[in-house]
């Protein structure tokens, strides 16, 4: 995440990050609507962190 040293790091704006990889990643891997995974499922499928934990690892 380019630039993630000098956010601010509230929790609306990482939620609001996380919500946008997440939609992301699932048009990558062509999920839609009715086929639903969890979040953990997903960034298990992608081998992601939750954007929590690579925005505090980067500060």
């Amino acid at each position: 995440m380019y630039g993630a040293e000098t956010w601010r790091t509230t929790t609306t704006t990482i939620k609001k990050v996380q919500v946008f990889i997440n939609s992301c990643l699932r048009k990558i891997l062509n999920i839609h609507w009715p086929d639903t995974i969890s979040n953990s499922l997903l960034w298990e499928r992608t081998n992601q962190l939750p954007a929590e934990e690579e925005i505090r690892k980067r500060r």
